[in-house]
């Protein structure tokens, strides 16, 4: 479906895509399995699922043969008859499933994705191409999610197409859910703490938010500078996010701010303290009681040492007694 009207592209701009693990391990295991590293092609696919409307699920995908030439993105392949019996195969596995689009692993949007858009048309009537970063270079979620549209111009000039980005989703059910944390298991180090994690996942947040914020202020010097065109849009949502900013100016906030900080900056401090009495008392217990063993183990070799020495007298008696027999009878034959 083209959208041409405002309402339409409001209606899409809401709908959310909801992808499967599935389909991200799918697609994985395509790129690792038809990519060699350090190449910077990309693969295509089918993706399956349902079309809800407000909400589209993808469930399930497959890969298809897709070449195309590295210098002229425009020259490309995409095998059909490919597609059809793929299709054909998964409608007797899960009739439920219908092809609701295709997926690339871009990482970025290409010149050719509006013309397989167009070619995949004659199978979707509405195809969501969703982009999936199998390298992800910054914290996130690894999919973009767009729907072709045309452009109307406000100055009533001639309409061109372009993607609309679309909202998008990682969801699971209870069974991928289980084989989702069997992988990690494998994955994550068992030997970090609680804490460790909890804080390797805030930093994680954090750094996703750096470089969303790097985005928007990179998006605002380019529309400040001209070289792209001001979207109303984008600029009512950037309003709404800054009104939920708190007025730092108000000193009654700005009061409770300090406060609260203050109150948990002391409970980092206690617990320094605490931790670090534990290690000191950690410390001596352990000096003691390798003292203590050594001590125990030096009156042990001193009493061994007692044990051995009226034997060793005895000995010494007895070789001076054959000693002195000798030289007596050595005496008597003289």
């Amino acid at each position: 479906m083209v959208a041409t009207t405002t309402e339409q592209l409001s209606a899409l701009s809401n709908t959310t895509v909801v992808v499967h693990p599935l389909v991200l391990l799918s697609v994985a295991d395509h790129h690792a399995r038809s990519v060699p590293r350090g190449s910077s092609k990309r693969v295509v696919g089918i993706l399956l699922g349902q079309d809800n409307g407000s909400s589209i699920n993808v469930a399930n995908s497959f890969g298809i043969p897709f070449e195309e030439d590295e210098k002229d993105s425009k020259t490309w392949f995409l095998d059909h008859n490919y597609i059809d019996g793929m299709w054909e195969m998964f409608k007797k596995v899960n009739a439920r499933e219908r092809m609701i689009g295709w997926y690339h692993t871009g990482p970025k949007l290409r010149a050719s994705d509006q013309e397989i858009n167009d070619l995949l048309k004659r199978y979707i009537a509405r195809p969501v191409m969703v982009i999936v970063d199998v390298r992800p270079q910054t914290v996130g979620i690894p999919t973009d999610a767009y729907f072709a549209v045309e452009e109307i111009k406000d100055d009533g000039t001639e309409t061109r197409k372009t993607f609309l980005h679309v909202p998008s989703a990682i969801e699971a059910e209870e069974a991928e859910e289980i084989g989702v944390e069997h992988l990690l298991r494998d994955i994550k180090d068992s030997t970090t703490t609680t804490l460790a994690t909890r804080v390797a996942e805030q930093l994680a947040s954090l750094r996703g938010l750096q470089s969303r914020l790097g985005d928007i202020q990179s998006y605002l010097v380019d529309v400040s500078s001209g070289k792209m065109p001001l979207n109303h849009q984008i600029s009512y949502y950037l309003q709404d996010a800054l009104n939920l900013l708190p007025d730092l100016n108000d000193q009654e906030l700005t009061q409770s701010f300090a406060t609260t900080t203050n109150d948990e900056m002391l409970v980092v401090y206690l617990s320094s303290l605490l931790r670090a009495v534990i290690a000191l008392h950690a410390l001596v217990d352990n000096k003691a009681s390798i003292g203590r063993a050594e001590l125990e183990e030096s009156k042990s070799d001193k009493e061994k040492e007692k044990a051995k020495s009226p034997k060793g007298d005895e000995k010494e008696k007895g070789e001076k007694e054959k000693d002195s027999s000798k030289t007596s009878n050595e005496d008597k034959g003289l």
